[in-house]
Formats: structure tokens, C-alpha cells, sequence
């Protein structure tokens, strides 16, 4: 990786508070800017993105979210290829919210001999302050998937990126991705063309797991060229098993802000629960596999060479 990789993974790992957030964007718009690109950053409902290059123009767009998450006692669980599985882990997710909930509900019961009026109060007061620490509660400190590694591959793409393919290609980091995808829906908002019709590449958690996946819309999986050009440009190496989903799935992402969007993730593989994601949200979230990183930004600038090709015939 470039020292510009690690110096994220040493210095600029929480990009949470709106103090984070602007010194990373200051010093990532300076080292795009010695990269010879005019990086701006667009501001929309709750979000600030770095754009770089012409949206509306490019032919592709590359994107990854530079936000960082809460910190959670458990991991947010997903398993891209199996809805059942994934709901019933949500499930879970919501009864333990609401057991905590009932628990101290009860306690306050028996143990203060409050009344049902007081109970209630204390209860609603619990809920917001859940709600509150999944969406905006402490930063976790270990964000290397979640979504360090996004952000990372992002950059690398653009710093190796030859100059004569650069017109073609536009890179966003987004903002407030894990908010609700604030940025992605401000930047489609701005952009109304390109949410419609320009090839969009989220890559968001792509650095803990071997099999490097491809999740594209409904709208694009019925553009069977796109398709083939993305399995030809992203190619798998040694145990690194990359895969365009054609059938069933789905990838919670900022890809879905687009009519023709494709999130990449990274996942591991059990037999009963099929392909998965764990770790992230909670501070085991430490593992950034660097092949996955040089993996992804040798398929991006071989794809971006691909459109250069495609006009010259």
C-alpha cells in the first residue's frame, strides 16, 4: 500500500465527530491535489462528500463511504446470500434491544416502587439513548473493514490511476453512509442523470474475508455486458476468489443510491449460513488483508483502461 494507506490506518482510522471528519477530508484533498486532481467537496443534507473528477461526465463512478461507525457489543452480522439467516439475526438484534428495555422496566418497578408513570418515562428515556448509541454513540477505535478498507482501495485507485484514464473516472468519498446514507442520497439528489444511468462501484468492507463479491441492482443485472466487463477487469488470485452475483442478493450499502450501482464486499464462507461478513461495529474489526486492497485497485484501473480501449475501436 502507499504511505498515504497507511497513514490513514495510523492517524485517521475514527472519522466520526465533524472534528475527525474535516481533518481527513483537509489532508485527503491535499494528497489528491499533489496527485494532480482538483478534488471539491459537496455539501448536501448531512454530509459533506469529496468528489473528484466530473460526475456528470465520467463514464464510471468509484465510491466508498469515509465515515466510521459506533461501537456496539455485537457485530452487525451480514449474510449477503441468505435472507433468512439475516433476518432472523436482526430479529434477534431488535429482541435483545427490547429486552434491555423490559428488564430496566422492571427494575424500576420492584426495586423503586415507582409508579407505571414513572416506568413508562424511564423505559422511552432507554430506548432513545439505544437508539442514540447504535447511530451516534462512542466511535469505535478499530474501523479497518468497516469501512478504513473502502476508503483506502479508494485512494489507492486514484493515486495509481493513469492520467489519460482519469476524464472517465469520478471517485466520492461519502459522508454519513452509516447515518442512512445521507451522502450517497445528497450526491444522486445533486447528480439526478447520474443516478439514473452511470456505471456506480461501491466498495465498502472489502478487507476481511477471501471471496471478493460483486452485488449489482436489479436494473443492471439485466445489462449482461456490464457484467462481463466487471468479471473481466476484477480478476481472483491464489485464494482471493472474486464473484458478480447474478442471482440472489443484496449488499446494504451506498451502491443502492443507484439504479445502476454494484457493492463489493469481502466474505467469508460457512457451510450452514453460506457466505458472511462479522466483526464490524465492534473493536475486533482490526483485520485489513492488503492483497484484498491490491487486488481491487489492480481491477479498477484495469476497467477504467477497458473504457479507454472501448473508444479507441
Amino acid at each position: 500500500m502507499t504511505p498515504q494507506s497507511h497513514k490513514i490506518m495510523e492517524d485517521f482510522q475514527v472519522r466520526k465527530s465533524r472534528k475527525q471528519k474535516e481533518a481527513f477530508r483537509r489532508w485527503l484533498c491535499k494528497e489528491l491535489e499533489k496527485a494532480g486532481y482538483a478534488p471539491s467537496v459537496e455539501k448536501g443534507f448531512a454530509a459533506k462528500n469529496v468528489v473528484v473528477g466530473d460526475p456528470d461526465s465520467a463514464r464510471v463512478i468509484f465510491s466508498a463511504h469515509y465515515d466510521t461507525c459506533a461501537v456496539l457489543p455485537i457485530p452487525n452480522f451480514i449474510t449477503p446470500r441468505n435472507m433468512f439467516f439475516y433476518i432472523c439475526y436482526q430479529l434477534l438484534f431488535v429482541f435483545i434491544f427490547f429486552a434491555v428495555v423490559f428488564i430496566a422496566e422492571l427494575a424500576v418497578f420492584f426495586l423503586t416502587d415507582a409508579s407505571v408513570e414513572v416506568g413508562m418515562a424511564v423505559a422511552d428515556a432507554l430506548c432513545i439513548f439505544m437508539v442514540w448509541w447504535i447511530i451516534d454513540g462512542l466511535a469505535n477505535k478499530h474501523t479497518a473493514n468497516d469501512n478504513t478498507s473502502g476508503t483506502i482501495t479508494l485512494l489507492e485507485i486514484a493515486l495509481s490511476l493513469p492520467v489519460e484514464d482519469r476524464e472517465k473516472v469520478c471517485f466520492v468519498f461519502f459522508d454519513n453512509e452509516e447515518k442512512g446514507m445521507f451522502g450517497s442520497a445528497a450526491f444522486t439528489k445533486k447528480h439526478k442523470s447520474v443516478k439514473k444511468e452511470t456505471l456506480n462501484i461501491n466498495f465498502d468492507c472489502v478487507s476481511d474475508g477471501d471471496f471478493i463479491q460483486f452485488f449489482p441492482g436489479k436494473r443492471l443485472r439485466k445489462d449482461e455486458a456490464a457484467l462481463e466487463q466487471i468479471e473481466r477487469a476484477f480478476q481472483g488470485r491464489g485464494e482471493k476468489v472474486t464473484e458478480v452475483v447474478r442471482g440472489f442478493g443484496f449488499y446494504p450499502s451506498d451502491n443502492a443510491s443507484f439504479k445502476r450501482g454494484v457493492g463489493v464486499c469481502a466474505l467469508k464462507k460457512k457451510r450452514l449460513i453460506g457466505y458472511y461478513m462479522d466483526r464490524i461495529h465492534t473493536n475486533k474489526d482490526t483485520v485489513l488483508e492488503e492483497e484484498n486492497i491490491e487486488l481491487l485497485r489492480v481491477g479498477a484501473v484495469r476497467f477504467a483502461e477497458f473504457l479507454r480501449e472501448k473508444d479507441l475501436t
